[in-house]
Formats: structure tokens, sequence, C-alpha cells
């Protein structure tokens, strides 16, 4: 029998007006702290998560998130963080990304405060290092997750519906990739990887399932600013179980895809979540999943104006020849592309990219 792991954060908090709740959670895990902040945030919020945080007794160090999450930008924040017990990372997942790969560094323990919902970083003990220009580099895993993962829905709310749509883009993908590593029996992201839980199995399932029956209502709703019970089930879906999802099940070609496309600068443009959407499409192709599967997918991504055709990435003219190139960064072994359960090539990437947008420029002709 395989041994089996799974993992997740100690605290999950959503609800409205939580922000200022802060304080209390972060004095019963230091005294001192690093706050780190998207720029964004600091300018409307940054008042009120310093108050909250010199009214609970924790002394403050404070700084402004510098745009990507580099190497460079780990180890200033990391600088930052020494002699503070616990780090904050405030805003979008490249800000908790850095945040959490701080932490490590610095022997801080880790709360995570994300003001947008788009993607599954929160939750995660796994930081993405990226290039200056975006291109993704490397995965870093921290060996521990968040202690306290606060999430403000009124906070979420106010952001721009792209960024809500552009999670459940990204938590789409947990289940189509979860079922890809139970089918080659890859290990999931627990420490250094264990088999997949019962448990775990069951809320990347259950991420599919609330994002089928709520997403559509809640990007409506939130489309129309107001807060329904759809709504912060599908903060919760992005947030909490796709991150549980992915972490204790893996991930998979979508997510491979998505690396394999940041070498070309027009998707550089894009969320994360939003090139996931796409990535997902991809897979199913080289799964040869059933035609009305992919049709499903195709039409709830866009329904949210998520991008499901090459057009759609600003690549309507892309040659073959750069498809190719992506399907050879795709083949790295580094690539999570290869817990696919298929036979994979360069070429065959490539052609099951040009495929799915194909596919999907049928299905909405239709």
């Amino acid at each position: 029998m395989l041994t089996r792991g799974y993992g997740g954060p100690l605290r999950y908090v959503q609800g409205p007006g939580v922000l200022k709740d802060l304080g209390g959670y972060a004095a019963g895990l230091g005294q001192k702290a690093l706050l780190l902040m998207d720029p964004f945030v600091d300018q409307t919020y940054g008042d009120a998560l310093r108050a909250s945080l010199a009214a609970a007794g924790v002394e403050t160090v404070a700084t402004r998130f510098n745009g990507e999450s580099t190497e460079a930008e780990v180890a200033r924040c990391a600088a930052l963080a020494q002699g503070c017990g616990v780090v904050i990372g405030v805003g979008g997942g490249k800000t908790l990304d850095t945040g959490k790969i701080a932490a490590r560094e610095a022997g801080a323990r880790i709360i995570t405060v994300p003001t947008i919902a788009s993607t599954d970083s929160p939750t995660s003990s796994i930081g993405v290092i990226y290039t200056e220009d975006g291109v993704y580099v490397r995965v870093e895993r921290c060996y521990r997750n968040p202690d306290v993962v606060l999430v403000d829905s009124e906070v979420i709310l106010k952001a721009p519906v792209r960024f809500l749509a552009a999670g459940m883009g990204d938590a789409l993908s947990t289940w189509y990739e979860a079922r890809s590593n139970f089918e080659s029996r890859s290990n999931n992201y627990i420490a250094d990887g264990y088999a997949v839980t019962i448990a775990g199995a069951q809320i990347a399932r259950a991420c599919h399932d609330t994002l089928m029956r709520d997403g559509r209502a809640a990007y409506l709703a939130a489309k129309a600013g107001c807060l329904t019970e759809a709504v912060e089930n599908i903060i919760e879906a992005n947030t909490l179980l796709s991150g549980l999802g992915f972490e204790n099940c893996g991930v998979s070609g979508a997510h491979g895809v998505h690396d394999a496309l940041t070498i070309l600068e027009p998707t550089h443009h894009f969320f994360h979540g939003e090139k996931v959407a796409f990535g997902i499409i991809c897979l199913l192709v080289l799964e040869n999943r059933p035609l009305p599967e992919i049709e499903e997918a195709v039409r709830f991504c866009a329904f949210l104006g998520l991008p499901v055709r090459l057009s759609d990435l600003g690549l309507a003219d892309v040659s073959d020849a750069d498809l190719l190139r992506v399907g050879e960064e795709a083949m790295k072994p580094t690539n999570v592309i290869h817990s696919v359960h298929r036979d994979l090539t360069a070429r065959g990437i490539a052609h099951a990219i040009r495929t799915a947008s194909t596919i999907a420029e049928q299905i909405l002709a239709g």
C-alpha cells in the first residue's frame, strides 16, 4: 500500500468584514510582523491593517510588493522578515507566494490575506518564482501551509469581476487535473509527495461540483456588486477547495500548458487562471475525453469570458513553429504536464493546443 498524505492551512476564515480581525490572528503567532502588501492594497487598506495589528500589540514592518515573485524580491522580503515572528502577505497570488517563501527563509509563521479570488495560492505550501518579465521559472516548496488564511468577502467583491472569473478558471482545473494524477498514480504535493487521500479526492470533486452549480450565478451577482450565497460559495471554491484540491491531488496538463505558454509574450497580459482555463481544454484534448465533456468546459469558460481559443490569448496568428516551441517547453522534465497518463511529445502537445482552439471555435460558432 502506498503511504497517503494530506495537508492544509491551520485556519481558514471567510466572511464580510473579517479583515479587521487580522491583529488578533497575528498576535497569536508573533509579536512582530512583516506586512507585505500590493501597492493598491497599501493605499486602500494599509491604515486599517496597521491599526488592527497595533491594537493587538503587534509591531509592524511594512513594505510594498514589487510586482513579480522573483528571486530578488523574495530575498528582499526575507531580509526584512528577519526577527519577525510572522509574515503577512496581503494581495494577489504573487504577493502571497513571495510572502510564503520569504517566511520560510526567515523561519517565520505565515498569514495570507487574499484581496482577490483569482488563484488558489492562499492556502498552499508552495510558491512560484517568475522572472522580472513574468516567465515561469520554478515552484518552491515551503513545507508548511499558512497558519491562517483570512478572506474578507467584501474586499473580494470590490475587485473587478474578471479576477473572480479567472479564479474559477484556475479552480475548474482542480478536478480534471486530479483525475490525471489518479490515472498516472502521481504523488501529490504534500512534503515531497504522497498518494492521494480520500479526503483530498473528495475536496477536488466538491470544487468542481460547486463551480458547476454556482459559478454562473456567482459571476452575474458579483458583476452587479451583490454578495450572495453563490458568491461566497465560489470564493470558497476558488480559494479553499481549489487550494486543498490541487495540493492534495496534484496538477497536470492544464497548468503544464499554462507554464509553457508563458514563453510567448502576448500571454503575459492575461491572468494565471485565464491561461489555465485554456489549458483545461488542451488537457481534455490530450486525454481524448468525450466531446460533451469538452463542450461543457468550453461553454462554462466562455460564459465567464475566459479564454478557450488561441485568439482569446492574443495568439490568433501564432505559427506552428511557435506552438512547437511551447510543446518543447512543456516537455522539459520539470513541467507538470508529465502527470498526464499518455505518451507525450512536443509535436503532440502543439497539435493538442491547436486542436483545442479549433474545437472551441466550432462549439461557440454552433
